[in-house]
């Protein structure tokens, strides 16, 4: 099976939610209102507690209490009300694709560290509209999931990475892709913006000067997540490359203090999402 086989069989065993849908048509019309956009979210009471949850935690470090889907659209816009959507729908997802396969714990981790590092070196980088990016550092190893699921053996040969056979090397070399490449052509089926997906599709290409900025962040984000999961095995100095440092103007300081906020922020975040891990038998 090649990357899109795999997501094309993940998405008949879970679409994106029809609300998702609506809220991109929403965004996509001119004449929508604030209120047209709370009244489709507030439909769903569960949605909307853990949407306001999200929207009062470090993804967004608003000052002030946002109490209601209104308010939240209004200070913090559509765009990324539908992004904190497409948070809440990856907790789901994830849920629906958990198994024995691969360490849960440590996947989730890795994916709720990664966007939280990634929004904070976007900051550092200067990007603007960072926040998609935390929704690109959470999806991008959705794939590891879907593997797990459909392919189980391949997903346990793949987690055998070390400091000598890096994980993006090792599932080239089982699978002929990797992990990312599969999480891209799944958001790409569910009509998920480009530009949270293009950093995700491009992420091992990050070394070329012609990738954006988007990309070389989230490539970096990912190194940090990997030694904050196994730091035992690996080290900054050996995993971050200086060369995308350089590129993105970020000082080691940059590195420890991204991965020092998202180490700190990363259970906050999975108790928000309401995140179950799952112990091996």
């Amino acid at each position: 099976m090649n990357a899109h086989e795999y997501a094309t069989q993940a998405n008949g065993s879970f679409a994106l939610p029809d609300t998702c849908f609506k809220i991109k048509s929403l965004m996509e019309d001119e004449s929508s209102t604030i209120e047209d956009f709370a009244n489709l979210i507030s439909v769903d009471p569960s949605l909307t507690s853990r949407l306001l949850q999200i929207a009062n935690s470090a993804i967004y470090s608003f000052p002030g209490e946002i109490s209601t889907i209104s308010r939240a659209i209004t200070i913090i816009g559509t765009q990324a009300i539908y992004n904190m959507m497409l948070v809440d729908v990856a907790a789901t997802a994830f849920k629906h694709f958990s198994n024995q396969a691969i360490d849960l714990k440590r996947f989730w981790r890795m994916s709720v560290f990664c966007g939280l590092a990634t929004k904070n070196l976007a900051i550092k980088a200067g990007i603007r509209d960072i926040e998609r990016l935390f929704v690109a550092g959470l999806l991008q190893n959705f794939g590891e999931l879907i593997v797990a699921s459909i392919s189980p053996d391949l997903a346990q040969d793949c987690e055998k990475y070390s400091a000598e056979h890096l994980p993006w090397d090792l599932q080239k070399e089982r699978l002929g892709f990797t992990y990312t490449d599969v999480s891209a052509e799944l958001l790409k089926i569910w009509q998920i913006p480009e530009k949270i997906i293009l950093p995700i599709r491009h992420y091992n290409q990050a070394s070329s000067n012609e990738i954006n900025k988007d990309v070389k962040v989230l490539y970096l984000a990912s190194r940090l997540a990997l030694v904050d999961s196994h730091p035992e095995e690996f080290s900054y100095d050996e995993t971050i490359d200086e060369s995308l440092c350089n590129a993105l103007k970020i000082s080691s300081d940059d590195l420890t203090n991204a991965a020092s906020f998202a180490s700190t922020e990363a259970e906050n975040i999975l108790n928000i999402m309401n995140v179950k891990f799952f112990t091996r038998k």
